[in-house]
């Protein structure tokens, strides 16, 4: 039985040749014994996560960025074990709304000795998201900045390319969303659902105030122009979701987003996917234990 197993995504921001060692070096200090599964070349992510669950661990760290820490989540669910979070990625938004710190030995000391609590996990066709999922433009960012990021552009001019490659594109589609007894049908660029309701004004934008409210909170644009997305964003991070005409906001505990298409380029916590049309969102509440301070 493995008491800590960490699975280490190397390609995460933050990891370095010694992360490894400084993290078995970390848990020791704090009386765990830690065993670091890293992905590489024949064994991804989800394939160290399973490992580790196969093996018994008494607890599944994740260090990496927000997919890593999905892929994990999707190892232990419906599994009395909880996952601990070293934030290694870019965003880091789950360790963040957790209120993890970000720093590697205080991370550590919270997966170690911290309290173990429950909160709401994401499914959309039996596929897990801890902090969102969506449709549309945001897909096609992710894939033309990740064939462009290494390159010499680098992470972020590689993903404002990629943004402005894809709104020269068509952007929009036709969707039907079932909600309860009521069918919406759009013509729009995207649409978004997060696990919980994110706050979309100030400072703060981006992030939720709650893992444990029990809802998805489904956000459809309707903008009829190119230009108009932008300029949208905009009037979002300045006024909020509910004061923008051209945004709907649906809080659920599940919903069917049905595209033309068969099957669909998918975004879960920014990792891709292609799934089956329809699509079936449902929020799985309290249903992840999780290392929190």
């Amino acid at each position: 039985m493995i008491d800590v197993a960490v699975i280490l995504n190397p390609a995460s921001g933050s990891a370095g040749r010694d992360t490894a060692a400084r993290i078995v070096e970390l848990f020791a200090a704090e009386g765990r014994v830690a065993t670091v599964l890293a992905a590489g070349r024949d064994r991804t992510v989800a394939d160290q996560a399973r490992a580790a669950v196969e093996a018994g661990c008494r607890i599944a760290v994740a260090a990496g960025g927000d997919g890593t820490v999905n892929a994990v989540a999707a190892a232990v669910l419906g599994r009395d074990i909880p996952v601990g979070v070293l934030p290694m990625g870019t965003l880091n938004h789950f360790a963040k709304d957790l209120g993890l710190p970000l720093g590697l030995a205080e991370a550590v000391r919270v997966a170690a000795q911290g309290t173990v609590r429950r909160v709401d996990v994401g499914q959309v066709n039996g596929r897990v998201f801890l902090n969102n999922s969506s449709i549309g433009v945001y897909p096609g960012v992710v894939e033309l900045r990740r064939r462009w990021e290494s390159t010499s552009l680098g992470k972020w001019v590689a993903a404002l390319w990629a943004s402005l490659v894809v709104l020269r594109r068509r952007p929009f589609m036709g969707v039907r969303i079932r909600i309860d007894e009521a069918t919406v049908v759009r013509l729009t660029p995207f649409v978004f659902v997060g696990n919980n309701e994110y706050r979309m004004v100030g400072l703060q934008a981006a992030s939720r105030a709650s893992l444990t409210g029990g809802r998805l909170a489904l956000c459809v644009m309707h903008a009829s122009f190119r230009r108009s997305l932008l300029l949208l964003a905009w009037q979002v991070l300045r006024r909020g979701v509910n004061q923008v005409s051209e945004l709907e906001l649906f809080l659920v505990s599940e919903a069917t987003v049905e595209t033309r298409r068969r099957r669909i380029q998918v975004s879960l916590d920014g990792e891709l996917a292609v799934l089956a049309s329809p699509l079936e969102y449902r929020v799985l509440p309290m249903a992840l234990s999780v290392a929190g301070p």
